[in-house]
């Protein structure tokens, strides 16, 4: 249980800071502050229905788009969060642009999230 919520903590706040670096980096790209913490649930579910579905697809009918998966999860999660969430993209550019950030910090940050948590846990276990 506990891994499960450890994951899922990771999970969330990778979304939250992919998201937070396409805001910071694209000023056609913005999230109310009210509506932050729902934006970023929103994505990170989305983001966890979204691409086991899009895999399966892609391996029954394009297996050339497997590589690409994150990518167009990352985008139709967007493009989700766009329409219920209190996010704004406008101009392809944006939306091009803000698919690849969120898609690469999102990547990123599950890659190091887990190792500060896994240190803090060795310093506390030290101690």
């Amino acid at each position: 249980m506990i891994r499960f919520l450890l994951r899922a903590v990771i999970f969330l706040g990778s979304a939250a800071i992919g998201l937070l670096a396409a805001v910071w980096l694209l000023p056609e790209v913005s999230i109310t502050v009210a509506g932050f913490i729902g934006t970023v649930v929103l994505f990170a579910l989305a983001q966890s229905i979204l691409a086991p579905f899009i895999t399966k697809v892609a391996e029954r009918n394009a297996p050339a788009f497997l590589g690409g998966i994150g990518l167009v999860s990352t985008f139709v999660s967007l493009v989700l969060v766009n329409l219920f969430g209190a996010m704004s993209i406008s101009g392809w550019q944006s939306w091009v642009f803000a698919t690849l950030i969120v898609w690469l910090v999102t990547a990123i940050a599950t890659l190091v999230l887990p190792l500060i948590f896994l240190r803090n846990r060795v310093e506390e276990a030290k101690h």
